[in-house]
């Protein structure tokens, strides 16, 4: 978080950034500045009663207290850039081959152009697969290296700009406009370029300024007391004070606060188009999962071979174990442990047997060895590998078990040996270890989770109770979960979705929290307000938690600002007007040395807490699922018990260090 390489960017930036157009974004970091500029004005002209030396430290630590608050916002943007040099160069090095021969930068593409990419290439725009299938490594751009599948048409047509292609060659139309790109608008989104505020930020800028417009008028009034004391109080302790007690510490950190919320969901491949999305997946009501890959692992196991009418069942094992062993799937190893664990089957792979691997075209992979042609895959693609055998009684019993497999919920692979259909491999969804606890944790933060799956209603009732999810929607269609998505809202809930197809799209526009998969179609990812790059559905329940992080980090920083600047003001305010009124004398709890040093201590320990609270801000208040009420108590037990107790031993400490050096 504070390595050189951070740091002292975002040093130089915080400098930058005391331009007035920057700086009165900000209103109270704007206010502070102007009473500083006040202040040195004060000094090269003199006349404003203080030493020069002290006038000096004041102005001084009013300047550091900007620069302080203009770092953390520095320091959030910062981290995003190094995400964003490395995906400019990516995006640098985009050539596009046309279908004619041509070679161009990948920045001259239009909007409905074609381009063909090879195995080895990268992909030069966003867009769409219009022929060919191929396996791409998105890891560019998810980190993740295992490839993806991409064809034309259906809900895998999607492909991003920087990825490459692995495999086979494929034709992709353009679907971007210049400079509109997924890379383009991230790079944008991890540098803040286009952050805008959020209406939390908003309110809460608002009660800000109010406060400062306050304590503005309470400072204005205090001149009039000192006069009819029969005392004054120079310009120059008036402004500091006003700085010391308006709400400087929240409204330095809030920029960076919703910057490194963003930036925490980037760096968890999480592109979230809008801070807003960020703060609405904190406050979501209901939580709308898909069963395969969120609730179920997505790589399913062998749990039975079913073999055809007059096939021993040895010889269906034998021939799907040895057409399994050189299969590296979770699904092919599942195989090979059922066979020899249940079946005690002992084959190994012959000497010199080649292996026929899985390709996108076929689906279908297997063995050759000697006289034998052993394969296994899809039972449709099993069928057009074998059209002899697809209208035969064998042909069509296949079928039949295919589909008693499929209805229970599970799903189905063939095996054929040398042209003789042999039977079915039953693979069914294994439920993810730890899942019901995690539906056990939304439910604590009072989050109802409904599963959503194409199953019939006995398969999803079964699922649901496995893995402890509230509720289901099973047979699910694209008109069904906007229906229910709409129900929930119109009961004031606010709810989120994860989706990647075309046919999600509707529902993912109508959640309030809409989280495209990065490998769905571009319908999908236009739909939704964020998008996950990884294509783990599952983090949904993360970015809950992101979400609540961010609220609670802001809600805490600012119990602790707002208590903070009470206590500030019940631990000066009776020093400095002991001289005019000295019963006040008696409120001097903090027993500061003299009026001066109490107002240079405050103006100190005001600038020193920004950074302090910087890493804070920066890394978020660690998050536990509980109720409001609980919530809102701990809170006010951490922060705001704590922003009132460390003014008054900051000061204290700071007050000592002052008068030991004689600083006032």
């Amino acid at each position: 978080m504070f390595s050189p390489a951070l740091v002292l960017p975002a040093a130089r930036d915080a400098v930058f950034k005391l331009a007035p157009r920057q700086l009165v974004r900000n209103p109270v970091l704007f206010t502070t500045a102007v009473v500083a500029l006040l202040l040195s004005v004060l000094l090269l002209i003199g006349g404003s009663g203080l030493s020069a030396g002290f006038q000096a430290q004041l102005i001084g630590w009013l300047w550091l207290t900007v620069l302080f608050g203009t770092f953390a916002e520095s320091l959030a943007e910062g981290r995003g850039r190094a995400q964003a040099a490395s995906l400019r160069a990516t995006k640098s090095d985009l050539v596009a081959h046309l279908p004619d021969g041509r070679h161009v930068p990948a920045s001259e593409l239009a909007r409905g152009a074609i381009v063909v990419v090879k195995a080895g290439e990268l992909i030069p725009a966003d867009g769409e697969v219009i022929a060919g299938v191929a396996s791409v490594n998105e890891a560019a751009i998810t980190g993740e290296s295992a490839p993806v599948i991409r064809e034309a048409g259906g809900d895998r047509s999607a492909v991003t700009a920087g990825t490459r292609v692995l495999s086979d060659t494929i034709t992709v139309r353009v679907t971007q406009e210049p400079g509109q790109g997924f890379l383009d608008r991230m790079i944008a989104l991890v540098e803040g370029a286009e952050r805008q505020k959020t209406p939390n930020e908003i309110a809460l800028t608002i009660l800000l300024v109010g406060l400062t417009i306050i304590f503005l008028i309470a400072v204005a009034t205090i001149p009039a007391f000192a006069r009819y004391a029969g005392g004054a109080i120079p310009v120059a302790v008036l402004a500091a004070l006003l700085i010391t007690l308006i709400p400087t510490t929240i409204a330095a950190l809030l920029s960076a606060i919703g910057i490194a919320g963003m930036d925490r969901l980037v760096r968890f491949n999480v592109l979230a188009k809008s801070g807003r999305a960020v703060e609405a997946a904190g406050d979501i009501d209901v939580l709308l999962l898909d069963k395969t890959g969120t609730i179920t692992v997505g790589d399913r196991a062998a749990c039975a071979f079913r073999p055809l009418a007059g096939v021993p069942l040895a010889r269906l094992v034998e021939a799907a174990l040895l057409a399994s062993l050189a299969d590296e799937t979770p699904e092919g190893r599942s195989i090979v442990t059922l066979a020899r664990e249940s079946h005690q089957a002992r084959a190994s792979l012959p000497e010199g047997a080649q292996v026929i691997p899985f390709t996108a075209q076929t689906r279908l992979s297997g063995i050759e060895t000697g006289d034998r042609l052993i394969r296994k895959g899809a039972v449709d693609s099993l069928l057009r590998a074998h059209p002899d055998s697809a209208l035969t009684p064998a042909g069509n019993e296949l079928r039949r078990i295919a589909d008693e497999i499929a209805r229970a919920g599970q799903t189905p692979l063939g095996v054929a040996e040398n042209g003789r259909l042999l039977g079915v491999i039953a693979l069914k969804d294994v439920i993810k270890a730890g899942i019901r606890e995690r539906f056990g944790q939304l439910r604590a933060m009072g989050i109802r989770t409904v599963m959503i799956t194409g199953d019939n209603p006995l398969t999803a009732a079964a699922i649901a109770a496995e893995a402890g999810v509230d509720d289901f929607l099973a047979e699910a269609t694209p008109e069904d979960k906007l229906a229910l998505i709409r129900r929930e809202q119109q009961g004031g809930r606010l709810v989120a979705m994860c989706g990647d197809g075309t046919n999600d799209a509707p529902a993912l526009a109508q959640a309030d929290v809409g989280v495209a998969m990065n490998t769905g179609t571009q319908a999908a990812r236009e739909a939704g307000n964020m998008v996950d790059l990884d294509s783990d559905p599952t983090k949904l329940i993360e970015i809950v938690g992101l979400g609540k992080q961010l609220l609670m980090t802001r809600g805490a920083l600012t119990t602790f600002s707002v208590a903070n600047d009470v206590a500030k003001y019940f631990a000066i305010i009776p020093a400095m007007f002991v001289v005019l009124y000295p019963g006040l004398g008696a409120l001097n709890v903090m027993g500061l040395a003299s009026p001066r040093s109490a107002i240079l201590s405050a103006i100190i320990f005001n600038a020193l807490i920004i950074p302090a609270l910087v890493p804070l801000a920066l890394k978020g208040v660690r998050y536990r699922p509980m109720g409001a009420g609980p919530l809102l108590a701990r809170n006010l037990a951490v922060y705001g018990l704590g922003g009132l107790i460390a003014p008054f031993i900051g000061i204290k400490l700071i007050d000592l260090g002052v008068a030991a050096l004689h600083l006032a």
